[in-house]
Parts: C-alpha cells; structure tokens; sequence
C-alpha cells in the first residue's frame, strides 16, 4: 500500500520551487493558486529569503500549493491517484494538502482556507512572545513529564524520539535550562507556539469561516493529526482540522495507523524530507521517496506503480460508506439492512487493545449492505455499511 505524506511548516526552504517552475503547466498552475491566495507564491517559493518565508502568513500557503501542484505533476490525470493511493496524511498544515488532495475539499478552498489559517496564527503568535524547541531522545514518559512541569505543551508528538515543546519564551528558556536527561533540545525558527492554546483566537476565525465551506467525504483514505484515526467523513475531515491549530499533532499515531494498514511505501511531496525521514525511523521494512525536484518525477512514478493499489473507498451519487476509523474489533448496534438511521446514530463500536471507539453514520440513510459481522477484525478505513442517504427537501 502505498501512503502520499505533505510535509508541514518549517520545511520550506530557499528557491526550493524554482526547478518546478521551469516546468510551464506547474507555473500556470502556481500562478492560479496564487491569484486565489492573494500571493506571488512563485517569487516566494524562488527569490525570497529564510527570514521572508519563515513567515506564516507566507510559509503555509506556499507549503500547501507546492505540494498540491507537484501531486498534479505526479499524476497528470488527477483521477489516476485513486486507483495507486491507498492513504494520505499530512503534518500540520499539510493536512491541507492532504485533504485537497483526496477531494475532502477543492484546491481553491484549501487555498481560501489556508490563508486565513496563516494570518490568524501569525496574529495570534504576535500577541505574546512565544515558540517551539524540538526535544530529541530522552525516556518518554520523562520528557513529558518535564514539559508539563515548565508548562508547555507537547504540540508535536512525531514518534522515532521526537516531540516538539511549543509556548511562552521564558517556559523555552527554563527548558533549556532544565532539559529531560538524555534529550537535546534545538530551537525551531517559528514564528509562535503552533497547536497550543497561544492559537485560540485563530481557530475562532477558522470556525466561523468553515461554515461556508461545503465539503466531500474522501475519496481515499484520510489520516487525522488528532488521532491517528481514518476520517471518513468530509465535514469532519474540516472540523478537524480547524480544531488542529490549537491541538497537538500526533504523527506519531498517524505512523502507527499506516503500519496497522500494511504501508509499504510512504512517498512525501515537496518540500520533501522531514516526513520520510521521520517514517525510516519509525516504519522499518517501509520504503520511502522524498520528492524534491521535477528530474525525480520518473522515478517517483515507479515507486507509485510499484506500492500503489487502488483506494478502498469509492463515490456513488445512490449510496455512502461508513468506515472503521482505527484498527479493532467489530460489534454493531443490531440495525438490519432497511433500518433507518439518522445522522449520528451509531452503526457499532471498534475495540482495540487501547480504547473503544463509537463509529456513527455522518449522514444518515437506509442500510442496504453490512459489509462485515459482530466479531470481525477490521482495518483502518475498512468499509463496515453502505447507506442510501437520505432524502434532501
């Protein structure tokens, strides 16, 4: 199985867009999101300096473009994708990406979303003098320990030894002054504690702007920063990710989720590196791909044929799927097929040896398929149930 990966902020770099934009259909399609953003990503992405794109407000739309335009690269027919890419997952703001890029949302609305997602977290971060330290190595249970005791927050928690302290320059500064024993600690050139409580007024902006956004269920398998879990459907896939910005990333339950799926290839979209660099750690036996520069395209495209298989999940204008978010356990509430059930009833509970979980039908309808029984094992993103939706007035 094959999982696409979107890096988030804090991998971009210097001129890193500046091969792709040789390429005329990746420039056009850069120059549009652009005019849709109310940036000139394309000077970004080439002329500007580390300090200009340190910015938020800069950095996550140009993040969220590249790697949409150089997944079009990839796949010149857009379609195509659904029947090689089995997962998609993003860090942070690739999540954007991620959703866009299995049509939870469209392009434009990523764009329209992540703007504002940029401007009001670098409102927020200016507010008060804050930042991340990443803190590598180091007993786990120690290293949180020690967060909670200088109050900061472990606004990332990226697995293979790493999880990223985010909040007030003095709680940073008393951290370095007492770090957990056995762990480094080295500062991250961002602009404010990201995924704290620092982003509260962002995420009120972010809410309100949600609402009009209309939204799709996935059209592949969609990991969640929250949780790990796969996400199904399409208006959650948003509430999430407004809630994101003031929430702790868990990559590290995302990468567990991609080995209880099988993963056998993860390939990460520019600005690419970090992500698979945290997947060899964390995933062995998984072969990775960091797609950096448009000469690697051939070979990318290789790798994609030889770990993709088609998605899971399908679209049909007479029937939705529900689908079990993690991996467990499967025991239903006892509807039977001609059942109705609104939207948020409960379809059943998955188990895992960690927690029990209430799966619910997003949209309601009549159940015309059990795609499993009581007792089966079931996968991440496994279909559990079809439903006719139910009728619009």
């Amino acid at each position: 199985m094959l999982v696409i990966v979107a890096p988030g902020q804090g991998s971009q770099t210097p001129g890193f867009l500046a091969p792709w934009l040789e390429e005329a259909s990746f420039a056009a399609r850069i120059d549009w999101l652009s005019a849709v953003a109310g940036l000139d990503l394309a000077h970004y992405g080439t002329e500007a300096d580390a300090d200009t794109i340190r910015d938020t407000a800069v950095a996550q739309p140009l993040l969220v473009a590249s790697g949409l335009v150089a997944a079009l690269a990839l796949f010149p027919h857009p379609a195509d994708a659904f029947t090689t890419v089995g997962a998609v997952a993003g860090h942070s703001v690739g999540e954007i990406t991620a959703a866009a890029g299995a049509r939870a949302i469209t392009a434009e609305q990523a764009m329209v979303f992540v703007r504002e997602r940029g401007r009001r977290m670098a409102d927020a971060a200016a507010k008060a003098p804050t930042g991340m330290t990443a803190v590598l190595g180091g007993d786990a249970d120690d290293v949180l320990a020690t967060l909670t005791k200088h109050g900061l927050t472990p606004a990332n928690v990226n697995g293979a030894g790493q999880v990223v302290a985010a909040g007030t320059i003095a709680q940073l500064e008393a951290l370095a002054a007492g770090p957990p024993a056995g762990a480094r600690l080295r500062s991250l050139s961002v602009a404010g504690a990201f995924h704290t409580t620092h982003m509260a007024s962002a995420v009120k902006r972010l809410r309100h702007l949600a609402q009009s956004i209309s939204t799709h269920d996935p059209r592949t398998l969609l990991l969640s920063n929250r949780d790990g879990r796969v996400v199904h459907d399409g208006r959650d896939v948003l509430d999430r990710m407004v809630d994101q910005v003031s929430n702790p990333v868990r990559w590290d339950l995302c990468m567990q989720t991609m080995a209880d799926l099988g993963v056998t290839g993860v390939l990460e979209v520019p600005p690419a590196g970090t992500l698979v660099g945290l997947a060899m750690r964390a995933l062995p036996g998984v072969e990775t791909f960091a797609l950096k520069t448009p000469d690697q395209l051939d070979d990318a495209r290789a790798f994609v044929e030889r770990h993709g298989q088609p998605s899971q999940l399908t679209t049909s204008p007479t029937w939705r799927l529900v689908v079990a978010p993690m991996k467990g356990t499967f025991t239903g509430t006892g509807a039977k097929v001609g059942d109705q059930l609104a939207a948020g009833d409960a379809v059943g509970t998955v188990t895992s040896l960690r927690d029990a979980l209430e799966v619910t039908a997003g949209h309601g309808g009549t159940v015309i398929e059990w795609l499993v029984e009581d007792g089966d094992p079931v996968a991440p993103g496994q279909p559990l149930v079809r439903l006719h939706p139910e009728a619009v007035a």
